[in-house]
């Protein structure tokens, strides 16, 4: 009997399709179309902010041609999720004027068809590699895309002969699944996919929905699909739904007939410039012109906030970017208005003004012609990020134990991020790949990274005297990170860190020295590193080089335990590093991540 491979399961999911009734709509009342708008609006809010539950997700998207006018796409961590999702939606004045036309239900999958698959099944996610730990879960835990076109349909694989795919040995079918693979992971940071297995839930075997700016990009995936044998022999597909995402303020413009997404009513995704200003200098705060801003409003006393402001503030006073912030009394509570030199850093800013007491309003936007762009070395939070991910990044998983080391770092003088306030977060891989065969690689897939505004770089290092490389990809949200990280995970010679089973794991340090410091910082670091191998607890140090700038260097190091590492911050050595180096490098060190 051939072997069937093992699959993890994650988030719930609903495809709701359904149409509009034109004529019911166009014989209603103002009174009763603006209703219906009023709850269909507040209903699509309220799970895209995941009122009804504690993880997942939901989009709606506008359905081109006559199959249907709306999908809801929702993701839930159970079916109860689910059918209170479905349920509640029936009991808007929104639902009386649509008809539920079709519908798919399945859950988020992983299969074992690859060989590092197969380990995470065979041996335990906590016994394998930590960035194959995330990959997966990135599978079965997605973030919706943010991408404007959607494309879903149901596949089954074929049953009959002479192509019948559950008779084919487990080998070949892993070897034709590696090979559509290929195809996937061409279109990186094209095409974004969610794999959803039905077996014994709907009608088909599998959903696969598909996300893209460019909708050619789909195409164009499909079309090359076609053509490779696990498509062309083995799959049989359902009906193809095709569609545009847009917010939910814009449900009334759509129900109009006007064009989406309209970017208006969007309050929390942006402001006009005068219009933001005109609240500023109703509330008395003073901004300097150019900023990008968040305004929070907070229907809690402003004593209570603005305690929790000076918390933050701390952070944020760190960063050349942060401009200031302010709490102000109001009728309603107080108002915090938060300024930054750059979009990125007010956008990174406001994820965690949201969190403050009481918020029940949050708008972003430029005030007095901000220029919208990044400037390099301005960007927000400051430098780069404190998260990462990836195989050969070895763990600690708290977060708590974290900030209680960057809080000694801060302590002595040493920049360290924080945690959850930096714009980025990098992945780093270790790989036993020709440095030829890796190149290629990872600069194909940069270009397919490029098309998404929230990749920052990616880059390979290659360590000194030693014969290995470490690829290195920064972005500026965890689950870009995460859907990276899947691709990243597929570059050839792939390995773990040696040791990483165990120990404190990688700090890493990201340099950039002066041309004519090179050999300088070179040397410098060789008497480090004479120094780190007699020093107690410390596991090994590589001095990592990108291959496209020489002046671009990357320190991982690896110790027993994190007391070990931090005796040498606390070194006398290590402080007359960090002096000697504010004449050699070109910027302060980029960043310093705990892994």
């Amino acid at each position: 009997m051939p072997k069937p491979p093992r699959t993890d399961e994650g988030w719930y999911a609903l495809h709701d399709f359904r149409t509009v009734d034109w004529d019911a709509w166009e014989a209603a009342s103002d009174e009763a179309r603006e209703r219906a708008v009023e709850e269909g609006v507040e209903y699509l809010r309220a799970h895209e902010d995941l009122a009804d539950a504690d993880e997942g997700g939901s989009a709606v998207f506008s359905i081109l041609g006559h199959k249907a006018d709306l999908l809801i796409v929702h993701l839930r961590p159970t079916t109860a999720h689910l059918d209170t999702a479905e349920r509640r939606f029936e009991r808007t004045a929104l639902a009386r004027f649509t008809e539920q036309t079709s519908s798919y239900v399945s859950v988020t999958e992983a299969s074992g068809y690859s060989e590092s698959a197969r380990a995470y099944f065979e041996e335990g996610p906590e016994a394998v590699d930590p960035g194959l730990r995330r990959y997966i879960r990135s599978r079965i835990e997605p973030s919706i895309p943010d991408a404007e076109h959607v494309c879903f349909y149901p596949m089954d694989k074929r049953r009959e002969e002479p192509h019948n795919w559950y008779d084919l040995p487990f080998d070949e079918r892993a070897e034709l699944m590696s090979a559509h693979g290929d195809i996937g992971r061409g279109y990186a940071g094209k095409v974004t996919q969610i794999i959803t297995g039905s077996v014994g839930l709907d009608d088909y075997e599998w959903g696969v929905t598909l996300f893209a700016d460019d909708p050619t990009e789909i195409k164009h995936l499909l079309y090359e699909m076609r053509f490779d044998p696990s498509s062309s022999r083995y799959a049989e597909f359902g009906p193809f739904y095709f569609g545009r995402r847009f917010p939910p303020a814009d449900l009334g413009a759509l129900l109009a007939g006007e064009p989406i997404p309209t970017g208006e009513g969007a309050s929390e995704d942006g402001a006009t410039d005068d219009a933001l200003r005109a609240e500023l200098d109703a509330i008395g705060a003073e901004v300097e012109a150019g900023s990008h801003v968040v305004l929070v409003r907070s229907e809690a006393d402003a004593d209570e906030v603005e305690e929790a402001v000076s918390g933050l503030r701390g952070n944020f006073d760190h960063y050349d970017s942060h401009r200031g912030t302010t709490v102000h009394g109001t009728d309603e509570g107080a108002a915090v208005v938060s300024a930054w030199e750059t979009e990125r850093a007010a956008d990174t800013a406001a994820g965690f003004l949201a969190d403050l007491p009481g918020v029940v309003e949050r708008t972003t936007g430029a005030v007095g012609g901000g220029s919208g762009g990044d400037a390099a070395g301005g960007d927000a939070a400051g430098a780069t990020g404190a998260e990462t991910s990836g195989a050969g990044a070895s763990g600690t998983d708290g977060a708590a134990d974290a900030d209680d080391i960057r809080d000694e770092l801060a302590d002595l003088g040493v920049y360290a991020g924080t945690p959850h306030g930096e714009d980025v977060h990098a992945l780093v891989l270790y790989s036993e790949a020709d440095r030829d065969d890796l190149v290629p690689e990872v600069e194909s897939l940069r270009d397919g990274f490029d098309r998404y505004d929230t990749h920052v770089g990616t880059s390979v290092y290659e360590a000194r005297g030693r014969d290995r490389r470490a690829v290195v990809s920064i972005w500026e949200t965890a689950s870009a990170a995460d859907t990276a990280g899947g691709y990243l995970a597929d570059l050839p010679g792939v390995v773990a860190r040696a040791g990483e089973e165990s120990g404190f794991g990688t700090m890493g340090m990201f340099y950039t020295t002066k041309p004519e410091y090179r050999e300088d910082f070179v040397e410098r670091f060789a008497a480090v590193g004479d120094l780190l191998d007699g020093m107690e607890g410390h596991v090994e140090t590589d001095l990592m080089v990108n291959v496209e700038d020489e002046n671009d260097m990357f320190i991982a190091s690896q110790w027993r335990g994190r007391e070990d590492a931090m005796a040498f911050f606390r070194s006398e050595a290590f402080r007359d590093t960090v002096q000697w180096g504010r004449d050699v490098l070109a910027d302060r060190p980029r960043h310093v991540f705990l892994a």
